[in-house]
């Protein structure tokens, strides 16, 4: 007996064997059952944009947007080439500027970029005063001016902010004419400026440049509303029998068209897991859970950002704004509401909405939080604030702030999607059963296909380039 208890106590620390006076919970574990979880994953975040997009069927994989012409053009930003600090601005560009819109030649416009002169501004300095000729073209390549005008009692009135691409003083190449505001730098600044002297000497060996401004100016002015869009003619307030005048509803005559897109990967499942491994848990079902969960957070990704439907990208240019001081402040948000009718949500990273919350909290402001989707949401005016960590944050810690009208019935943002696919898991996903191959691996093509449509342009609006670190008292 001794023999065969030294034999079975070897590995075991004496100490310990004396101490203990019941089964060690190690070797128990041997003979039970372990709880465990499914399987958990941390890319999973709240998705609130797929949650309140509301989804339109597009049964034939395009959804074209149709809307009253528009004759409103140009307006783009200019993209510009920095060599060390020497800035110059491509000169295709300059076609962003709505009277060069429809001006494709390059030798010409090469010659325009060419007279362009760099000059850096610091916080505070004016670039143009209001009343003065306006004979300057500005082109902005990078930092923040501040269009400020004078209110019915002579008071100052911030009428906007240009950013890096804006340009103004477009009047320049058309004609005499005055600045009806004052541009001031708000921080270091670089433009390029384009004074009406240098341009009368481009005008006079290009020809064809001369000729294309000669017929801008020449051009009939159509009438349009504050939008843009072809006037209806309209009568009110008559008495008698008066004529009346005739109207009809111009449409754009080419409307965009928005594809579906789609976001895909094959699922490999091996025989021998789904054969054997099957239990307390399904492992192809589980694998699948999680690759639905990854899909799904691709296609919020690129409702966001992608370059041909992404909200962040298909934003007009007047529906962007810019920030009065850096951090988002509460008179931003105003601002940025303001710009649309029945803004139903606003999309922000997390830490945007961080940097909003210490800005309300600095000014002694406490917003009342709204309840979406049986969930609670910080609000402004009453609009939730809703979570997106799509929406990038770059290296100099700015952001955006999406704000979204939304439904096919209010003109806003809609989704657009296709249910009823064969083998559809979820709506508009699907999962097809690929075959099997030689190594015994079952593959499973996941497919999901989306996109997104703004269907006037007032539907969408961006807050840009707001600080979200700054910590300041």
């Amino acid at each position: 007996m001794s023999v065969d208890a030294g034999q079975d106590t070897a590995h075991v620390d004496p100490q310990d064997q004396r101490a203990r006076t019941s089964l060690d919970t190690a070797a128990a574990r041997n003979l039970a059952t372990t709880t465990k979880s499914a399987p958990q994953m941390q890319g999973i975040s709240s998705r609130w944009l797929l949650k309140v997009l509301p989804w339109v069927q597009v049964t034939a994989g395009t959804y074209r947007v149709n809307r009253r012409l528009t004759y409103a053009v140009g307006d783009g930003r200019v993209t510009f080439v920095k060599t060390g600090s020497e800035v110059r601005v491509i000169p295709q560009e300059l076609g962003e500027i709505a009277s060069l819109r429809s001006f494709d030649d390059v030798a010409a416009l090469t010659a325009l970029a060419n007279r362009f002169v760099q000059r850096e501004y610091g916080p505070g300095e004016v670039l143009a005063e209001a009343g003065s000729p306006a004979d300057t073209v500005f082109l902005i390549a990078h930092g923040k001016v501040e269009k400020i005008g004078e209110g019915s009692y002579g008071e100052q009135t911030r009428l906007g902010a240009l950013a890096d691409g804006d340009h103004f003083g477009e009047s320049a190449l058309l004609g005499e004419g005055t600045w009806t505001f004052t541009a001031r730098a708000a921080a270091a600044t670089t433009v390029l400026e384009l004074p009406r002297a240098a341009l009368q000497s481009v005008l006079e060996t290009t020809p064809p440049l001369r000729e294309h401004l000669d017929a801008q100016r020449a051009l009939p002015q159509q009438r349009v509303n504050k939008r843009g869009e072809a006037a209806i003619e309209l009568a009110s307030g008559h008495s008698g029998e008066p004529q009346l005048p005739a109207t009809y509803v111009d449409y754009e005559l080419n409307p965009r068209e928005y594809e579906l897109s789609v976001a895909q990967t094959v699922l490999r499942v091996h025989t021998r897991v789904a054969d054997l491994y099957n239990e307390p848990m399904n492992q192809t079902e589980q694998q699948l859970k999680l690759t639905v969960e990854a899909l799904r957070e691709r296609q919020e990704h690129e409702l966001i950002n992608n370059a041909e439907f992404g909200l962040l990208n298909n934003a007009e240019y007047e529906q962007r704004i810019q920030p009065h001081s850096g951090p988002p402040l509460p008179d931003d948000l105003d601002e940025l509401i303001s710009r649309r009718r029945g803004t139903r949500y606003l999309l922000a990273h997390p830490r945007t909405i961080a940097a909003f919350g210490r800005e309300c909290t600095r000014a002694g402001i406490y917003p009342e939080p709204v309840e979406v989707l049986g969930s609670t949401v910080p609000a402004w005016r009453g609009v939730p604030i809703l979570s997106c960590n799509k929406i990038p944050v770059t290296e100099e810690r700015t952001s955006s702030i999406i704000a979204i009208r939304t439904g096919e019935d209010n003109q806003g943002v809609i989704g657009l999607n296709q249910t009823g696919l064969p083998d559809e898991y979820e709506p508009g996903l699907n999962v097809r059963f690929m075959g099997i191959d030689e190594k015994a691996v079952i593959n499973y093509l996941v497919s999901t296909y989306f996109s997104a449509a703004v269907l006037v342009p007032d539907a969408l609006g961006v807050l840009e380039n707001v600080n979200v670190a700054h910590w300041g008292r």
